[in-house]
């Protein structure tokens, strides 16, 4: 059974046959924007005969939201979600493939668990190119197990917090290979990180 869901007519994401050269363009697009180039597929290089498969992790409200605001520059990319099946993501996600995540997360060690295989599943059997994550705790088990099997991941910081990481940018930090920030103030506890600018 697939674990894909989509609130549109079809049950399963169908990727469209596209030429070389827009499978290109859509690998320009992710390491342009995002910073890193998606993960090699075969040896000696990355496959750019297909576009890149996107892996977009995050919780509901203002995590989704300024996720969405990111992908939406991701135009020749496939890709899939892992987020909450509450209203709002239904709605901002419905022409997208979206992978339902366990909820609620906070405090909820059943629920991380849950998440854990999930996340599992979904990197063992699909192997994305890239994951992104805006937080919150959802992206954790996700960017773990990413690193352990070698997928580039890229953690984007919220827009709100100016005075010190958020506990689950943290707790990804150590499995990031690019952090971005939406501000320059936050370079003060990400020195490292990219500036993309406010997503909201």
């Amino acid at each position: 059974m697939s674990l894909f869901t989509r609130t549109g007519e079809d049950a399963a994401p169908r990727v469209r046959r596209r030429s070389s050269t827009t499978a290109e363009r859509g690998h320009a697009l992710v390491e342009r924007r995002v910073g890193v180039a998606p993960r090699q597929r075969a040896a000696g290089g990355d496959d750019r005969r297909v576009p890149p498969d996107v892996l977009l992790v995050c919780s509901s409200g203002g995590h989704l939201a300024q996720l969405v605001t990111l992908s939406s520059e991701l135009v020749e990319s496939r890709r899939r979600w892992v987020c909450f099946d509450t209203e709002d993501a239904l709605s901002l996600l419905a022409d997208e493939a979206l992978i339902p995540a366990h909820h609620p997360t906070t405090r909820n060690v059943r629920n991380l668990l849950r998440n854990t295989r999930l996340a599992w599943d979904v990197l063992r059997d699909r192997r994305p190119d890239v994951v992104i994550s805006s937080g919150a705790a959802v992206a954790v088990p996700f960017f773990v197990l990413a690193r352990a099997l070698g997928v580039p991941t890229v953690y984007v910081e919220v827009f709100d917090r100016l005075d010190g990481p958020t506990l689950t940018g943290r707790l990804c930090r150590p499995f990031t290979t690019r952090m971005l920030v939406q501000w320059e103030e936050q370079l003060a506890f990400y020195p490292r990180a990219t500036v993309v600018g406010p997503l909201l």
